[in-house]
């Protein structure tokens, strides 16, 4: 339909500019806020999943302002509300969490936690997506690159679109 091709349309400009856009013209964590949004956009969702999506940074937050854009944001038919969370504290009622470099030592814990929920993980550390993390943003040449992991959104009960999918650099099945 014409409504889906705009959104895939819009996908493609935004993840292509990211991905080009240098850090020293826009900061990184601006371009990475993009992209988590994106990635919120690129998810099918279980109905179970009500019209809000709790986007959850659990420990030192990174992006300071710039995630403060998705704050009543809708994305794939939900409007997302942003949390700050410190590390430790309860992620149950998260579906979006982005685990900051600072926190990086509690994903086994984080992800434990998350087991069979359908909360989409995402990270930007070094090895995070082999460890479990769902999507994994680096930094490559002053551009933003992502791998996904398949199998751990399956195992959540959530999809990631191969539209997606095919911007990664790496997926793992």
């Amino acid at each position: 339909s014409r409504r889906a091709f705009v959104r895939v349309l819009s996908l493609a400009a935004l993840l292509s500019f990211a991905t080009v856009a240098r850090s020293q013209e826009l900061p990184e964590y601006r371009l990475k806020a993009a992209f988590v949004y994106n990635f919120i956009a690129y998810t099918e969702w279980p109905a179970a999943t009500g019209t809000a999506l709790n986007l959850c940074i659990y420990g030192n937050d990174p992006f300071g302002t710039d995630i403060d854009g998705l704050q009543g944001k809708v994305a794939a038919g939900r409007q997302i509300a942003v949390h700050r969370k410190a590390a430790g504290e309860p992620l149950k009622d998260c579906q979006v969490v982005f685990v900051a470099p600072s926190a990086i030592e509690s994903l086994p814990r984080v992800l434990e936690g998350l087991k069979r929920r359908p909360s989409l993980t995402v990270a930007d550390s070094s090895g995070a997506m082999r460890r479990g993390v769902m999507l994994n943003m680096n930094m490559v040449q002053g551009k933003v690159t992502f791998e996904a992991n398949l199998q751990a959104a399956r195992e959540a009960g959530l999809d990631l679109s191969s539209k997606l999918l095919r911007l990664a650099t790496e997926v793992q099945q």
